[in-house]
């Protein structure tokens, strides 16, 4: 379906090259103590620069990558490669703003602190200046969350934010509201409970995705390991999280061999040699970086949307076999700006189990050599893609794997699965999945979830689409469990209105500061509305559309998978996609701009209504749109008389 350059701090370094010498350098590891080097190159194309004698305050040799052939170089670098470059790996100033009494952070700490998993925001909707408080991201892979750790945000959220969780699109926690004095308390303590909040935001590997669902199957379970094992190798290993939050006290587990061995493992110039950072170096990735593992059928990850899709590929007899890897997904995009877009990842190939951190590994270093790292629009591992067409970057990717991709595996059709309501897990036990509106979790729904997961010592699950599920019920806890939850709004799937349960909209007002309009609080009356509309022109209760809302065009809601998704571009106006599908395999095209919200029954009642009069057996709303094509539907549109003829 769908330039690197090196620098030395003083300069001093890169004019000892000349044009003759034709060494051709990637990505240059520079450590901020060295200011003179001498040149020595290893059999294994890796360049090493060894600091002078003059410069014993560095810890370890300098190190650089030499790549694949590079076609270009780029001395341009953006603000942020700088402030990564000069950190001390992500330590430097955010350390020492940090100490200070002010409320808030400089830019270059701003920045810095994503890594560590946390946005700096103001509630934009005071006036008089600015409130600040940060949000706290936790990184869950396969979205587990231990009973101990669910307790303890609960807490938190309470004693130092605004009293709710939030459950996000890639199954994390958000913690709103946390002021810069209480930060490390908060930090620590979701450390000191099994938790953590390292690289859920910031230019690195984000959150693993994988199904949530607890069942007790061979491809589940291993699609499950799998997201724990690549979260784990690729980590940041420079110990910057933890000297700032709990005074350099190690807190992670031991790592699988195989974790560590595929790190370490540099017989294809990966790595930055003798660097506290062996995969990311100094600069770590141009933007931000997503993966996604599931099973076949299983589409509960938006799988197309990531920079890597890994799909677990078994035998006749059920036993994990190998992986289909998918590349160049991505959601983020600028109004009136066509050289951006979304994209859906396209199918890169086969690789064996036994191989996959590796072909992970070697797809985040073509991504870190030849990404863009000049303009941020562009620094998605997409915008290579979509540059270099997909057989270079297969080339490329090979080069640093050591193999040649085999041919994809044939799978079944997708399905978007919800997991909503009872299911037996497998090994005797049940688990429930509970709807929460926008991944919203307060008031009595808190209180209540709280009781019920203390009391039981259940562990749950953060979904893709916000919802959570309880893990590892008894069959003696179903009705009591049942019970409670439904006296707190916590309804079975079967009392939850269709339009809701696949609905998504990201937080926007008050707290982001990207926000162009209503995202979480205008969902609610928006989704009324639609159902209004359903019941005036004739669709059935049980009759669905996938609806996503975001407030602006970056997609954390991920709208553009949507079959009606609306896009904020202006107060209280959006802009309408068309043209997704349930199961989350089309990407939707922009269909109209600057819909005012007063204005939805006049556009989106008569397409419902062709909808239900003139679509084919089984036809969605998204695929209805799209055979109908644009034009026509603003046709029907302007010609619209009002309700069923």
């Amino acid at each position: 379906m769908s330039s690197s350059s090196f620098r030395s701090p003083a300069g001093a370094a890169a004019t000892m090259f000349s044009a003759d010498q034709k060494i051709r350098l990637g990505r240059l590891d520079v450590l901020r103590s060295s200011h003179s080097a001498f040149l020595g190159r290893n059999p294994r194309g890796v360049v090493s620069v060894h600091p002078s004698s003059s410069s014993s305050s560095s810890p370890s040799p300098i190190q650089a990558v030499s790549t694949p052939a590079k076609s270009e170089t780029t001395t341009k670098r953006s603000k942020v490669e700088i402030i990564k470059e000069k950190s001390n790996f992500i330590r430097y100033p955010l350390n020492e703003e940090l100490l200070t009494e002010a409320p808030n952070v400089n830019e270059s700490a701003v920045q810095l602190i994503k890594f560590h998993g946390s946005y700096q925001q103001y509630n934009r909707e005071e006036r008089g200046g600015r409130s600040y408080s940060f949000m706290l991201r936790t990184k869950n892979p396969s979205g587990k969350v231990p009973n101990q750790l669910y307790l303890t945000m609960d807490d938190l959220a309470d004693e130092f934010g605004i009293g709710t969780l939030r459950l996000t699109t890639r199954q994390t926690f958000q913690l709103h509201g946390v002021l810069k004095q209480n930060l490390k308390t908060v930090m620590s303590s979701i450390i000191r409970n099994m938790g953590s909040t390292l690289g859920a935001c910031g230019d690195l590997n984000r959150n693993v995705l994988a199904p949530a669902a607890p069942y007790v199957k061979k491809d589940y379970l291993f699609a499950q390991e799998t997201a724990d094992n690549i979260a784990a190798l690729l980590s940041p290993q420079s110990g910057f999280y933890y000297d700032m939050w709990v005074d350099g006290e190690q807190f992670m587990t031991a790592e699988p061999p195989e974790v560590v061995k595929a790190r370490n493992d540099n017989s294809h110039g990966t790595n930055f040699v003798d660097s506290p950072e062996p995969i990311y170096g100094t600069q770590f990735l141009p933007r931000k970086f997503k993966v996604a593992v599931t099973v076949p059928t299983d589409n509960s990850v938006d799988l197309l949307t990531n920079d890597i899709g890994a799909v677990v590929v078994s035998d006749e007899n059920g036993e994990p076999q190998g992986f289909n890897l998918y590349v160049g997904g991505g959601m983020g995009r600028t109004h009136r700006m066509e050289s951006t877009f979304a994209r859906l990842a396209e199918p890169l190939g086969y690789v064996p189990k036994e191989d996959i951190l590796y072909a992970v590994k070697a797809i985040v270093v073509t991504q870190r050599e030849h990404g863009r790292r000049d303009d941020r629009k562009y620094s998605r591992m997409k915008y290579l893609i979509s540059s270099w067409g997909i057989e270079k970057f297969k080339g490329v990717v090979e080069q640093y794997y050591g193999k040649k991709f085999e041919p994809s595996r044939e799978l079944p059709e997708w399905e978007f699965k919800s997991y909503l309501g009872w299911h037996e897990q497998g090994d005797g036990a049940w688990f429930c999945g509970l709807h929460v509106d926008s991944g919203r979790v307060g008031g009595i729904m808190k209180k209540t979830l709280r009781e019920v997961i203390e009391k039981y010592k259940i562990d749950v699950r953060i979904t893709p689409n916000q919802n959570i599920v309880l893990c590892d019920i008894k069959t003696e806890w179903k009705r009591p469990i049942t019970t409670v939850l439904a006296q707190a709004g916590l309804l079975q799937p079967e009392f939850v209105d269709p339009l809701n349960q696949t609905a998504m909209a990201c937080p926007a007002f008050p707290l982001c500061p990207l926000a162009i309009t209503e995202a979480e609080r205008g969902i609610p009356s928006i989704l009324k509305r639609v159902r209004a509309m359903f019941e005036k022109v004739g669709l059935e209760y049980d009759e669905s559309v996938v609806i996503r809302v975001t407030g602006c065009p970056n997609g954390c809601a991920r709208p553009y998978m949507a079959e009606l998704g609306l896009v904020g571009d202006g107060p209280n106006s959006y802009q309408v996609w068309l043209g997704g599908t349930p199961n989350q395999t089309q990407i939707a095209r922009s269909f109209m701009d600057k819909v005012k919200v007063h204005d939805f029954e006049k556009v989106f009642e008569p397409l419902f209504y062709h909808w239900k009069v003139e679509r084919q057996t089984k036809e969605s709303f998204g695929e209805f749109t799209t055979r109908m094509g644009f034009e026509k539907l603003k046709e029907l549109i302007d010609t619209y008389k009002g309700g069923p003829q």
